[in-house]
């Protein structure tokens, strides 16, 4: 959560936060750049009706940056005393003329693209391994510092998890990379080494639990030092880590970012419902791993291709899924929306430790409602009337090819 560019998700996704308690239907882009002592935020926002209480952008951030951990000017970055520049602006009337309709049924995406959902059965949460472990190590990293487990670790970190595999199945971890922002009590290359045992008993063992062996390569602060860090040592923006936000490589990636983006933009929304799709379809075992693609135009509903592909582990051919996700999946922009729960202010959460793979409600209530399980029955029960024989890659009828974005 201390890492540059997620410290600007965070400000970007409470920015909507606030949007979004004050106005349900109220629309939101917002970006943040942080840097040595300073936060500036820009971008659209509207509301669908003027808000009946005041509300402070510049306090938002603030809390925010104290919230992660920046609340010590020693660190180069300080939410108590940083510099704020607040240049959000009213959202053009060009987008809004694509998104608003008189009929909340007819409402069109927000932009054009292309998203993609990915699931597969290698963890109990659906996601592929890699990404998950690094998601709980950086969890663990922060818990560690919350409670003091480590004395002096701050809240800038990273890290990287290699795992061999043998066909779709993970073998074993071959390596770990940890890094994690230190106070200079810790420099020096036998503090390091101190700092290292300490990281290695307290996060990474109890985090990869059965995977940890004595033979993985193990390198924490592979640089020697890591005592600058955080917006001071790097410039932060919003949006630089999409393949962070979701499956780390695994799955493919249509290039839009997610945080600061209220849900009438099918970047987020879209992506949230792929992979509730996806999920559900591996829940279903009706495949071993699933990539789900949505595309949409801008003002337009329906979607304009839908693809699934089963990586030719389906028990019934993607053809029969694609139906089967028009059947029981909303896929219009308001139908997603409203299938999701999407116009609640659940989005902070969502800015560290990844987007997918959490539990339903695990941060209040409504939050990760995209991560249920919930229609998986039902596409248990329709896939079964089905005798088609497994066919891999056919797409729906929507579009005879998938589309390329420019």
């Amino acid at each position: 959560m201390g890492h540059p560019d997620k410290v600007a998700d965070a400000i970007s996704d409470a920015v909507l936060d606030l949007i979004l308690d004050h106005d349900s239907e109220g629309r939101c882009a917002c970006e943040t750049l942080v840097t040595t002592a300073q936060a500036v935020v820009a971008g659209e926002v509207s509301f669908h009706q003027n808000p009946k209480k005041k509300f402070d952008i510049p306090q938002t951030v603030r809390d925010t940056i104290v919230k992660i951990g920046y609340d010590d000017a020693a660190m180069g970055f300080d939410g108590r005393g940083c510099g704020v520049l607040n240049l959000l602006h009213a959202q053009s009337v060009d987008i809004a003329r694509g998104v608003v309709r008189k009929s909340k049924k007819a409402q069109g995406a927000g932009d054009q693209g292309m998203m993609f959902g990915f699931a597969c059965e290698e963890t109990d949460v659906l996601m592929p391994l890699p990404i998950h472990l690094a998601h709980r190590l950086v969890e663990r990293q922060a818990e560690a510092r919350a409670k003091g487990l480590i004395d002096g670790i701050r809240p800038d970190a990273k890290s990287q998890v290699t795992v061999e595999y043998e066909g779709l199945t993970p073998k074993r971890v071959e390596t770990v990379v940890l890094s994690t922002q230190h106070h200079p009590m810790w420099n020096g290359e036998k503090k390091q080494a101190e700092l290292k045992r300490a990281v290695t008993e307290t996060i990474l063992k109890p985090m990869l639990g059965s995977w940890w062996h004595d033979g993985i390569h193990v390198h924490v602060n592979p640089t020697g030092q890591f005592e600058i860090g955080g917006p001071h040592g790097d410039c932060g923006l919003t949006g630089r880590k999409i393949i962070v936000d979701t499956y780390g490589g695994r799955g493919r990636h249509g290039g839009g970012a997610f945080s600061g983006k209220d849900p009438s933009k099918v970047d987020r929304s879209a992506a949230y419902m792929a992979r509730y799709i996806a999920k559900n379809i591996v829940a279903a075992k009706l495949a071993r791993c699933c990539e789900v693609q949505l595309a949409y135009a801008i003002g337009v509903a329906e979607p304009v291709s839908v693809f699934i592909d089963s990586q030719g582990t389906g028990q019934v051919s993607d053809e029969i899924l694609s139906k089967l996700v028009r059947d029981h999946f909303e896929l219009t922009p308001y139908g997603l929306i409203d299938m999701l729960k999407l116009r609640a202010p659940i989005y902070s959460t969502t800015a560290s430790h990844g987007h997918f793979g959490r539990a339903p409600g695990e941060a209040g209530k409504g939050t990760f409602t995209w991560e249920k399980t919930d229609i998986a029955p039902a596409l248990r029960k329709a896939a079964a009337k089905s005798t088609t024989a497994p066919k891999s890659g056919v797409r729906s009828s929507v579009r005879k090819a998938k589309p390329s974005l420019a």
